[in-house]
């Protein structure tokens, strides 16, 4: 498993477990003002979202979607929520990896915005207040 400074150093596009590597480290760096608030949230690696979510979401082709908070968000959350209500957020390796290519960002920050502004949304956040605390980070 390659280190996030590795990154540079693909010859191949990174795999799933590459980029569960990354978001595991990227979670470790989630600023205070957003950790405080987490329960259990569930971070999942997948290639692109399922067809479900992407005519849910609208989107026009599998890549249009980085990442995608489900659960139950925290200004909504109340007793009555089932336990097994697992939070989860997705995120999606082949479209992070299209964007990552054309943005010229490096890899593992472009992992870690998505990851915290889908936490953000997790905890009723908006883009503007998510913007606020990862430039502040």
């Amino acid at each position: 498993m390659a280190h996030l400074h590795d990154v540079g150093r693909f010859t191949m596009p990174p795999g799933l477990s590459d980029m569960e590597a990354y978001a595991r480290e990227a979670f470790a760096t989630i600023p205070d003002e957003l950790r405080q608030h987490l329960g259990d949230v569930v971070v999942q690696v997948e290639d692109f979202p399922d067809d479900d979510t992407l005519e849910e979401m609208d989107c026009e082709t599998p890549f249009d979607l980085l990442g995608l908070y489900r659960g139950v968000d925290l200004a909504r959350k109340s007793a009555q929520d089932m336990p097994e209500d697992i939070d989860t957020v997705h995120l999606y390796r082949r479209p992070i990896l299209d964007y990552w290519c054309e943005s010229g960002e490096d890899l593992v920050d472009v992992v870690r915005h998505v990851l915290i502004h889908e936490i953000g949304h997790h905890l009723g956040l908006s883009d503007e207040d998510m913007d606020r605390i990862e430039a502040s980070a």
